[in-house]
């Protein structure tokens, strides 16, 4: 049986396959590595810091939700044929609108923080080298060089390699720290900390667990993949699980580590990615310097693929929004299209890349702008309701077919994950400092 995943769309009887197999999965792969970054571990190292094991339970439905997005963006894209952006124009202008100003404003800002992320642990393990924002440099061009040059296949190979190396890292220390596992199974009940504002710290670890448009993307990696047909379905669905149950590994595994070596001792760690820089620093005193280093590599590879994550995924959503503007309503927005690798060599594809590399340089040594960082911070609040909002109205509507709509379950997935991340949207809004940006 001929696998597809070289990017040949080879023809609907010989592409799919007769049942679901483990040997199909690769995009569930990338988009749980792409969305678990070192923010992420930041934030559950914290929670597990001062919560102890009370929010496990959050971190599970966290994961649970975002299985629904994903599921139901690579559902819209194997049972109509067409691309999420195709979707999105069919419900009117202001989609295009509001994906293009986000799109340009968060790559520029995102730019910066990927690439910042990605060298905090090159500069910890090799401090005498070079300086963090040249390491941060390299890190972007090293990026550039090979989501430039290679297509999705080689892509995904070196997306589950670095994967692999945050498996076991993770799951090394949350071995390392002993966990108490009485507590943890008691996690698993949703109860609120004793805290002030508990619901809302809660909340935010909800929709913190793995990734934002990165969602979005998982469809376009379906389609990168060769799946293009609903044949497909089953194996997308495995695929998606995969993916959130490796996320869960590695959110677990780290709230472990909050909850046993912070909690216990009464640490705390900055928010943000050198939060992690301080934990190497506590793992190196509390089990040596190996258990550090060998940390740091997991930090790395962590933040690596977030970043080469974001340079394929967005950009080739990117390519996606240019083809089927500038195909004003044709066949642009097709699944074979993006299946045949042409997105990839196009270049809008390649503009977008250079945009999420070069201009975010700037950032690097001038620090960030603080007008574009709160513009950032409100239009990525706002993604993820977008994102539900607009995924309910697909596939409740005749635009998706009948056998493949939304049934009960799906409809309350992604009514729970709009509300979610309305609550939070509304919330960094409020909270950003209005009155110093006019």
């Amino acid at each position: 049986m001929a696998d597809t995943t070289d990017n040949k769309v080879t023809g609907e009887a010989n592409s799919v396959p007769r049942k679901s197999s483990w040997r199909y999965i690769g995009p569930g792969i990338v988009v749980a590595a792409t969305g678990v970054g070192a923010g992420d571990l930041v934030a559950t190292l914290i929670a597990g810091s001062n919560f102890g094991y009370t929010l496990l339970w959050a971190a599970v439905i966290g994961c649970l939700v975002k299985v629904s997005l994903a599921e139901a963006a690579g559902r819209w894209h194997l049972s109509t044929g067409s691309t999420l952006f195709d979707g999105w124009a069919s419900l009117g202008r202001w989609t295009t609108w509001f994906f293009a100003v986000y799109v340009v404003i968060w790559g520029f800002v995102y730019g910066a923080a990927a690439m910042s992320s990605s060298a905090l642990p090159l500069q910890a393990l090799f401090p005498d080298v070079m300086d963090l924002e040249w390491w941060a440099i390299a890190c972007g061009l090293v990026g550039l060089v090979f989501v430039w040059f290679n297509k999705y296949a080689v892509f995904e190979k070196v997306m589950t390699v670095l994967v692999g190396v945050m498996f076991v890292v993770t799951v090394y220390l949350a071995i390392r720290v002993t966990p108490n596992l009485p507590d943890a199974f008691a996690g698993l009940l949703p109860v609120l900390p004793d805290e002030k504002d508990s619901v809302l710290n809660t909340l935010g670890l909800i929709g913190g667990v793995g990734g934002t448009i990165t969602l979005a993307a998982y469809g376009y990696w379906v389609n990168a993949k060769g799946w293009t047909n609903t044949g497909w379905m089953k194996v997308m669905r495995l695929d998606n699980r995969v993916a959130y149950i490796t996320t869960g590994i590695f959110v677990v595994a780290m709230l472990f580590v909050g909850a046993e070596l912070l909690h216990s001792a009464n640490v705390a760690i900055a928010s943000g990615d050198k939060g992690l820089v301080q934990l190497s620093d506590i793992l190196e005193d509390e089990y040596g310097s190996a258990t550090a280093k060998f940390f740091l590599i997991g930090f790395f590879a962590t933040s690596f693929t977030s970043l080469i994550g974001v340079w394929h995924g967005v950009s080739l959503m990117f390519a996606d929004f240019v083809a089927r503007y500038r195909d004003r309503g044709g066949a642009a927005g097709s699944g074979q299209e993006v299946a045949s690798g042409s997105r990839e060599r196009s270049w809008p594809f390649r503009v977008y890349l250079l945009w999420l590399t070069f201009p975010p340089m700037v950032l690097l040594f001038q620090g960030q702008p603080f007008r574009l960082v709160i513009l950032y911070g409100v239009l990525g609040a706002a993604f993820l309701p977008f994102l539900a909002g607009t995924l309910m109205w697909l596939l409740n509507t005749s635009r998706t077919p009948s056998q493949w709509r939304n049934g009960p379950l799906s409809n309350a997935m992604l009514a729970i994950a709009g509300l979610l991340f309305l609550v939070l949207c509304v919330k960094q809004i409020w909270d950003q400092p209005w009155s110093e940006f006019f």
